[in-house]
């Protein structure tokens, strides 16, 4: 299977490494062939890592990266699975997909990895049927897949990606269109949470990590994760649960906003609510 992988970021890349690791081949595609390139660089550094730790042969390391490849965005027209994972932004998926909706031949599957925005909304006026197939960060090593039923989503294309999540070595879990859907619904306000209980001054951001971890058997505390996904991530996914609902319990922080201005996101920018700069 010709596999176009729209969005070569963190997300993009793992997912282009699975399909590859099955033997398909993964197209990766950014805002430009170069952009591209360098992700495509970043995940070959990643596996030369795990070849020098012992963990993956270099034959496999060669093996794999031979399936992931950067063309020119008109190279997705023969594409038989065509993945979205660009910003978390209604308009800027729409935009791509429709797109890829113009030259895309008539039988590819079009899926998207969003994390919390509405399918339904998104394949409004889309030639091609829509799927979620939204994986979870770190992709290689996160088993699970949320395979996502618009209101328009034939229940064929359903079970087409669920077996095919199966295939690439993941657990699917079928979920129709909600806000957030399963984990994000339940995962993300739980950060915002976190953050509540740091700016009433209950306890320490370490104190309430440690408490989560050790009181409830988490492997990270509320601030630590939502440093990990990024807080512009969590913002954004609540501000959607709060829009679709509006329902005061998705309410964000106001701190969480003050430190997305900030540019205080996390691990990705070096800090959030913890320092991540060496």
């Amino acid at each position: 299977m010709k596999v176009a992988i729209f969005g070569a970021g963190t997300m993009g890349s793992g997912i282009a490494q699975v399909f590859a690791s099955k033997g398909h081949v993964a197209m990766m595609y950014a805002s430009s062939v170069a952009s591209a390139q360098r992700h495509r660089d970043k995940l070959a550094a990643s596996l030369a890592k795990r070849v020098a730790k012992g963990k993956m042969t270099q034959e496999a390391a060669d093996d794999l990266m031979s399936r992931v490849v950067v063309e020119e965005f008109e190279a997705a027209a023969d594409a038989d699975l065509v993945i979205e994972c660009v910003a978390e932004n209604m308009e800027t998926k729409k935009d791509i997909l429709g797109r890829l909706d113009a030259i895309c031949k008539e039988s590819t599957i079009f899926a998207t990895n969003t994390s919390s925005l509405s399918i339904t909304e998104m394949a409004s006026g889309l030639k091609h049927q829509l799927v979620g197939m939204h994986f979870f960060n770190p992709v290689p090593a996160m088993k699970l897949v949320e395979v996502i039923a618009g209101a328009n989503t034939p229940a064929e294309l359903v079970e087409f990606i669920k077996n095919l999540s199966i295939e690439i070595g993941k657990t699917p879990v079928v979920v129709n269109e909600a806000p957030g859907f399963v984990v994000n619904k339940i995962l993300i306000p739980y950060c915002n949470e976190g953050v509540c209980i740091l700016q009433e001054g209950v306890a320490s951001a370490e104190d309430i990590d440690i408490a989560m971890q050790l009181g409830a058997n988490h492997p990270m505390g509320p601030l630590h994760l939502g440093d990990l996904i990024g807080w512009d991530v969590v913002l954004s996914i609540m501000d959607v649960l709060y829009n679709e609902t509006h329902d005061s319990k998705y309410r964000a922080n106001v701190l969480i906003r003050k430190m997305v201005r900030a540019g205080k996101l996390g691990i990705k920018s070096g800090e959030g609510f913890f320092n991540y700069k060496k």
